[in-house]
């Protein structure tokens, strides 16, 4: 319970946590390349210290600059929790809406060392499914919904809180908006410049919206995908007896095997 109350207690700057880098005992996200010419370097500073009041920009700015030329991103590694995230039980987030809680929840399985890919970068599954952007979002968002109630909405945009806004108790607790660009602008280049700048992020299907449940969630669409070759390529739906090769079932991909034995294949499966 102590470490659910210093989650929900925002962000911790009097005094700073200590600088720990990054943890070498877990995976961690491929170094990013976003190009940033000196100008855009400097946006995105100023974009990643709006966190924080101006007295600490001396002692943040050059963390976060190192951070950006390092590994192409501000993931704001001081910051990020020495306590173990996992979906603790609902009853004890110390919230004043069920509702918040079960958000908390869902953040806290998503970032779990043992469910996510790249933990301390805030990346669930896909490489770049991210929950948030840096973990200055992710300690400010987990204090607006301990203070939520029932008559509030949390306003989400690529990872930053827009904050809590009224509404009514029929309304939705949570309004999440990830990515949104236009497709002119939408290239792989582009993206990784606006990521860096901490304009938008890609929240993958459930990374972003805090609903990753592993292979459980894609085993419904793999079968479906499985049967359906077979009705195309094999001109049947019955396959009992066919066998079903294939590899690389890390993450999601957990669930071709399963959906072969749904689809009532032999399934054999060669994995490293």
């Amino acid at each position: 319970m102590s470490n659910l109350k210093e989650i929900c207690s925002g962000l911790p700057l009097d005094p700073l946590p200590p600088n720990r880098g990054r943890d070498p005992s877990v995976p961690h996200a491929p170094v990013r390349t976003p190009n940033l010419n000196p100008e855009q370097q400097r946006l995105a500073l100023r974009n990643s210290l709006r966190y924080f009041p101006p007295s600490l920009h001396g002692v943040l700015a050059p963390e976060f600059a190192q951070e950006l030329q390092q590994y192409g991103h501000i993931y704001m590694y001081r910051f990020c929790p020495t306590y173990r995230l996992r979906a603790y039980p609902i009853h004890e987030y110390p919230c004043r809406s069920r509702q918040a809680a079960s958000i908390m929840l869902m953040i806290m399985n998503n970032l779990d060392p043992d469910v996510a890919q790249f933990p301390q970068e805030l990346v669930t599954y896909g490489g770049n499914g991210q929950v948030f952007s840096n973990w200055a979002q992710f300690l400010l968002v987990m204090h607006y919904l301990s203070q939520m109630t029932e008559e509030q909405t949390l306003v989400m945009y690529s990872g930053h809180p827009l904050g809590l806004f009224p509404s009514l108790p029929a309304s939705p607790r949570c309004v999440i908006t990830n990515g949104m660009v236009i497709p002119n602008y939408s290239s792989r280049e582009e993206y990784e410049k606006m990521f860096a700048l901490g304009v938008t992020m890609y929240g993958q299907m459930t990374a972003g919206s805090y609903c990753y449940i592993g292979p459980q969630g894609i085993v419904h669409g793999t079968m479906l995908t499985v049967l359906n070759a077979g009705r195309r390529y094999l001109g049947t739906g019955d396959l009992r007896g066919r066998v079903l090769v294939t590899s690389g079932l890390g993450g999601m991909s957990g669930a071709q095997a399963k959906a072969a034995v749904i689809a009532g294949c032999i399934g054999v499966i060669a994995e490293v």
